[in-house]
């Protein structure tokens, strides 16, 4: 096909919108790992979770057998305001790498909060409203998870609490005050406003932070206020849930050209937007339907699926969260103040983790620098400034199109643009001025990190 056949923007209609969530744990025959209770090791009830989050997202997070969930009315009203998102043809990219390879990107910048995030958002802040509560607590690292909140709790009326990485809040004023700006109290984490933070802030003075200090006051903020829930943006099956609507257009607009994706690529911190991406890809390789090459990009600084241990670890640096399987450096680790603060996360959702652990999908770690210099190749030919985090696909993408240039195969590469990088000049300033290094933990910091690995 060519350019007259396939557009450089391929739209689906409000019609073609998923009305259900796919859930790809139904179709895993060996499960992920239930979530623990820290105190008795037993697998988490949904009354469990239910001091902590909805019950409607309690039901959520634990059902492994429920393969679609209805979208309701209103998330799928909010939805139109951005989706569907397109699924652009690289063809300007194409062109100037020289490579018979053909390049998607599903393109997920495309609201004011500049992410992916506002599909997960928007579902969790309707079921707090739905059961009455006051008001949510999360944490960000970015800001691009606390932004897309912020707009959710406006739309519906709840109060929002943030906790932002200390580092990414000091970075990224603008992303903080965007979320200011739709009524969200925004605190740097650690703090001096939670026993957790006062306590990480003792033990390691100084600190930049990371997910997993934010993660740690967050959960202590919701649980000392009546009528509070705490939401997370990453990690957790409700969220890959909701997020699932990314790969199921993806699919849909590839479908309707007759496309198949040969190989399948996204950034990974949580694992948020690598599941919703491939979810029904992976879907159909569990039932034997097709088969793809599926690659999840982290950073080097912070390599949880390379490096790391498949292991039960606590979700945050305070060990007050349930206990998750999952690909972890330990909860303890913090990461080097890198620019891509959505992937500063210690471990990886425990589906994606299962996912490679099966060998369904491979991981590969890359440098700051080469990050950058793919996203500003990227942003010279199609137009679009990305997100650091997003920068991480493009990388791979970039790879293995130069890869077909040398064998002559005309693979089809889909990545996800999970988001804009517009609030992130610092780091490009970084990048331009030839200020930002690389950082890659040794082996002996991971030891050490992962010394601290609970009994389970």
């Amino acid at each position: 096909m060519n350019k007259t056949t396939i557009p450089y923007k391929i739209y689906l209609d409000e019609q073609e919108m998923p009305k259900q969530w796919y859930n790809v744990r139904a179709d895993m025959k060996k499960k992920p790992a239930p979530l623990l209770n820290p105190a008795t090791l037993q697998p988490m009830t949904v009354e469990d979770l239910e001091a902590v989050f909805c019950t409607e997202l309690a039901k959520q997070e634990l059902d492994d057998t429920t393969a679609y969930f209805d979208i309701p009315e209103e998330i799928r009203n909010f939805y139109k305001m951005y989706r569907p998102s397109p699924l652009v043809r690289a063809y300007c990219l194409e062109e100037k790498l020289g490579t018979p390879a053909h390049i998607y990107y599903k393109f997920e910048g495309n609201n004011t909060s500049g992410s992916h995030k506002l599909n997960s958002a928007i579902a969790q802040a309707y079921y707090a409203k739905k059961q009455g509560l006051k008001g949510v607590t999360t944490e960000t690292g970015a800001g691009q998870w606390g932004t897309a909140l912020s707009m959710a709790c406006s739309y519906f009326d709840l109060d929002c609490q943030v906790y932002m990485v200390k580092c990414s809040y000091e970075q990224k004023p603008f992303r903080r005050e965007v979320m200011r700006t739709y009524g969200a109290t925004v605190t740097p984490s650690p703090s001096m406003t939670t026993e957790i933070g006062r306590k990480i802030n003792a033990e390691f003075p100084g600190t930049t932070g990371s997910l997993g200090c934010a993660i740690s006051e967050a959960v202590e903020a919701e649980t000392k206020q009546e009528g509070y829930r705490y939401v997370l943006g990453s990690v957790l099956a409700q969220v890959l849930l909701h997020q699932s609507v990314i790969g199921l257009e993806t699919k849909t607009a590839l479908d309707k050209y007759g496309v198949k994706a040969d190989v399948i690529i996204g950034c990974a911190g949580g694992g948020s937007n690598l599941g919703g991406l491939i979810s029904p890809f992976v879907g159909e390789m569990l039932r034997g339907e097709n088969d793809y090459q599926i690659i999840a990009v982290e950073p080097a600084s912070c390599p949880s699926l390379t490096r790391g241990k498949y292991a039960y670890d606590f979700c945050d640096t305070g060990k007050v969260t349930p206990l998750a399987k999952m690909y972890t450096l330990g909860s303890e680790f913090i990461p080097s103040a890198n620019h891509a603060g959505g992937l500063r996360y210690h471990g990886m959702s425990s589906i994606v983790s299962e996912l490679y652990d099966q060998g369904l999908l491979e991981a590969r770690s890359v440098e700051q620098t080469e990050v950058f210099k793919a996203a500003e190749q990227f942003a010279r030919v199609e137009g679009i400034l990305p997100a650091p985090e997003s920068s991480h696909a493009i990388k791979v993408a970039i790879d293995e199109a130069l890869r077909c240039k040398e064998t002559g195969e005309e693979k089809n590469i889909v990545f996800g643009l999970t988001g804009t990088g517009y609030f992130d000049m610092v780091a490009y300033q970084k990048y331009n001025d030839g200020e930002m290094g690389d950082y890659i933990p040794t082996d002996e910091e991971l030891a050490k990190s992962l010394a601290d690995l609970p009994q389970t």
